[in-house]
């Protein structure tokens, strides 16, 4: 679960060090605690995909229904996720490292 966040962190970082334009923000824009929330979810989720697939489960169906059971939780769609995340990438880097870092003490405080 830890490599996979910091696996997130540092492509994130990497495509906000590319981009020198500033984005628009997203129609839909999720607040911090909301993407807190949201990635914190996306992360458990990837985290079982992970453990289907070296289990030599069928990961796609789990995959979809997963993501869009997730998703409409939330009252989103994938694509406005992924607006939101490259948007605070590349827009509000700083904010998309305290989130993340939200992320894992909640992954943290679950696992203890």
């Amino acid at each position: 679960m830890k490599k996979s966040l910091l696996l997130l962190f540092v492509i994130c970082f990497f495509f906000s060090c590319d981009s020198k334009s500033k984005r628009p923000a997203p129609t839909v824009l999720l607040s911090e605690p909301q993407m807190v929330e949201v990635l914190t979810d996306v992360q458990i989720m990837e985290s079982i995909v992970s453990y289907k697939r070296n289990d030599n489960q069928k990961v796609a169906r789990i995959k979809t229904v997963g993501f869009d059971t997730l998703f409409s939780h939330y009252g989103i769609t994938d694509s406005i996720f992924r607006e939101n995340m490259t948007y605070y990438n590349e827009v509000e880097p700083q904010t998309l490292v305290r989130i993340i870092d939200s992320v894992e003490a909640r992954l943290l405080k679950m696992k203890n």
